[in-house]
């Protein structure tokens, strides 16, 4: 309450009663000085009560208010709850609702790549572009005529995950390829049955390009025993296949891409050149395969398959799968200190065999594949294949060869390759060859091939490879001369 004008002059009396009683009268200037004083602090006082009176009357909600301001709480916070039970965004809905959603966007859409890397968890891709510049002396051809080929190919594998069956993983691989560019045509004869493996062209001729499914199987792995990391394990694979993907491997005498060119040194010259493998004219086949593997004596392993593939008109899908390409395979594989080898033993049988008479009959044989690193920087290879019916142009094989890696001048991604191929003609071509006219000579002994390349490793996608081949008694001709090839390959592989 304010003070009165009476209270502050009974105060100030007091005030002067109190100062008078035990002393002196003061001065009456001192007194109307403390007068003063006492007023001003009585004023600040009233002053001071009022701003706290008119705060308390603004602030004050009479109860009818309040309970409007509580009402529209609740019905804000039952809006907010609507809104968000809903993935909708509307310009109606309440701000911080808006807001939230917005955040709870963005944030999943930070989540895409590692949902996504979930999706593709097991696929794996790989792909190469490969191009072939090659040039073959005059005494290749008939004419003597020197020539020139290009050539490139493409190639994309997809490996798919294909779930599971029991204990069993199951995966489904498919290739397709594509190319412009064949070998060379119109040449004298040889065994030799392509300088440029990796040559590649459809149908439609040199103008069109095509992509072909060049394999398309499922595979599925079981593991043998009570534990899925047991050691000993069965593998099935069906579908359409490059048979020399399962059989007759070599570390380096395996790939037309990167090691050597020539045909006889890719695979057996029995299988390939020699055409005992009876699979359609770009190499590939339906077919049926069983594997027994056994890691029992880790790092250490052994392997038996054997498999069943369509063969003439079997391998284009053009008639049943009867008279089939079978081959079994023994496989042994050596870890010691990094000198890794591998030692593959099989034997196979065509039942459409097409002989260098051009006639179909049966046809079986047996081959080897070794390769050995012995340094560090070094691997030999070796192969063998022996021919033990059927009228087949040449009969037994040999091929041996090496690939050294460029630590040694500095270059560690380098290597150098060197090959060389002794194919033996057969005794029924000799007595056959003067009379065919594909060949009109008398043959003898062996047609030999060399091959030596450099690879250039530019970095890890490209490489430059030249490439020089070289055939002395082409076909088993005494009187042949002998044939060059040299070559460029460049390959963009990832």
């Amino acid at each position: 309450m304010a003070l009165t004008r009476f209270a502050r002059t009974a105060v100030a009396l007091a005030v002067l009663g109190a100062t008078g009683a035990g002393h002196a009268a003061p001065a009456p200037d001192k007194v109307l000085a403390e007068l003063r004083r006492l007023a001003e602090r009585i004023e600040k006082l009233e002053q001071r009560n009022s701003e706290l009176e008119a705060r308390l009357a603004a602030t004050a909600t009479p109860a009818p208010a309040l309970a409007q301001r509580v009402e529209a709480l609740e019905q804000a916070n039952q809006d907010l709850a609507t809104s968000l039970g809903s993935d909708r965004i509307s310009e109606r809905e309440p701000e911080l609702a808006i807001r939230l959603k917005a955040i709870e966007e963005r944030t999943n859409a930070m989540g895409a790549p590692s949902r996504l890397a979930e999706a593709l968890d097991g696929i794996a891709v790989e792909g190469s572009v490969a191009t072939v510049a090659q040039r073959i002396d005059g005494d290749a051809r008939e004419d003597g005529r020197h020539e020139s080929q290009l050539s490139w190919r493409g190639d994309l594998g997809i490996t798919l995950p294909a779930g599971d069956i029991g204990r069993g993983q199951g995966e489904f691989y498919t290739q397709l390829r594509m190319g412009q560019g064949d070998s060379f045509t119109g040449l004298k004869p040889t065994f030799t049955a392509a300088f440029n493996s990796l040559a590649f062209q459809t149908g439609g001729g040199s103008e069109e390009t095509y992509v072909i499914v060049a394999q398309a199987w499922y595979q599925l792995t079981t593991p043998l025993g009570d534990s899925a990391e047991s050691p000993h394990s069965l593998q099935l694979t069906v579908g359409k296949m490059d048979p020399f993907v399962f059989f007759d491997q070599n570390a380096i005498a395996d790939n037309e891409a990167e090691k050597f060119l020539n045909n006889v040194f890719v695979h057996n010259p029995m299988l390939d050149s020699g055409g005992g493998v009876g699979a359609d004219s770009y190499g590939f086949t339906p077919g049926l395969r069983f594997a027994y593997r056994n890691e029992s004596g880790a790092p250490d392993w052994w392997q038996a398959s054997i498999a069943a593939f369509g063969a003439g008109e079997g391998a284009r899908f053009g008639r049943s799968f009867n008279k089939p390409f079978v081959i079994g395979q023994l496989e042994y594989g050596r870890k010691s200190h990094g000198f890794d080898g591998t030692y593959r033993l099989y034997a196979w049988r065509n039942g459409q065999h097409e002989g260098f008479d051009a006639t179909t009959r049966s046809a079986s044989g047996w081959g080897a594949s070794v390769d050995q690193r012995v340094h560090e920087d070094v691997t030999l290879f070796a192969r063998f294949g022996q021919s033990s019916s059927s009228k087949v142009a040449f009969d037994r094989a040999v091929t041996i060869g090496t690939e050294i890696a460029g630590n040694a001048w500095g270059r560690g991604a380098d290597s150098v390759g060197f090959a060389w191929g002794w194919l033996r003609a057969s005794d029924e071509f000799r007595d056959a060859a003067p009379l065919l006219d594909d060949f009109g000579f008398t043959a003898r002994g062996a047609e030999q091939v060399a091959e030596l390349y450099y690879r250039w490793h530019l970095n890890d996608q490209l490489s430059l490879t030249p490439d020089l081949q070289y055939v002395r008694r082409a076909a088993a001709d005494p009187d042949a001369k002998a044939i060059t090839v040299v070559g460029l390959r460049g390959l963009y592989a990832f």
